[in-house]
């Protein structure tokens, strides 16, 4: 390493692993518990490669539409702009899915409370501090992103990662998509953006 290399310090970003995005929940991912287990036998191998791990939640508000990101009552969700309800703060669909061991989570993150939020990087720490000053305040030069759904959390996430300048992987098969042709445009966008695709 020369004088003018940066070390690396990698901090891992665990997106939406909630029980309304896996199998049984209402936005349900197929493969979503398998991931879930998935990440966490990754965690117990691996949570010392990381300086932080950091687990995101959807958190919306009961009685609202979020801002449009809820179909309005008595019509049906578009799935591109409107969904079904989820992940309501506080309510069972908005806790961690049972797979996902939380004893190496360093730090959470909630995001979209009265709004539309799909990044990590829209989300904020009990404190209110944003995922990227969390990230900074650990003087993290690079992220891997795991969770659901590849094709619009993850995707979201890992996009705002290359944005902020951080070296960014996605891990094979620690990730699930909704469907098989969104995923794959998904998958295309983030390596254009830089992205790496790697093995864990």
């Amino acid at each position: 390493m020369t004088a003018t290399d940066t070390p690396v310090r990698r901090a891992l970003l665990v997106v939406d692993v909630q029980n309304d995005f896996v199998e049984g929940g209402s936005l349900a991912v197929t493969g979503g518990r398998d991931v879930a287990s998935r990440i966490t036998a990754h965690l117990a191998a691996r949570a010392g490669d990381y300086v932080a791990v950091v687990a995101s939640r959807d958190w919306h508000d009961a009685g609202s539409t979020n801002g449009g990101h809820f179909a309005e009552p008595g019509a049906e969700p578009d799935f591109v702009t409107s969904w079904p309800v989820h992940c309501v703060h506080d309510d069972a669909g908005s806790d961690f899915a049972p797979e996902l061991a939380l004893d190496h989570v360093t730090h959470h993150v909630r995001k979209g409370r009265g709004e539309a939020a799909y990044s990590a990087f829209e989300g904020v720490t009990d404190t209110g501090q944003h995922l990227v000053d969390l990230l900074r305040s650990h003087d993290v030069t690079e992220v891997d992103v795991v969770g659901l759904a590849t094709d619009h959390c993850v995707r979201a996430t890992a996009l705002d990662a290359r944005r902020h300048d951080l070296g960014t992987r996605l891990l094979a098969g620690l990730h699930a998509g909704v469907a098989p042709g969104s995923t794959e445009a998904a998958l295309i966008e983030m390596r254009a953006a830089g992205v790496e695709v790697v093995e864990p």
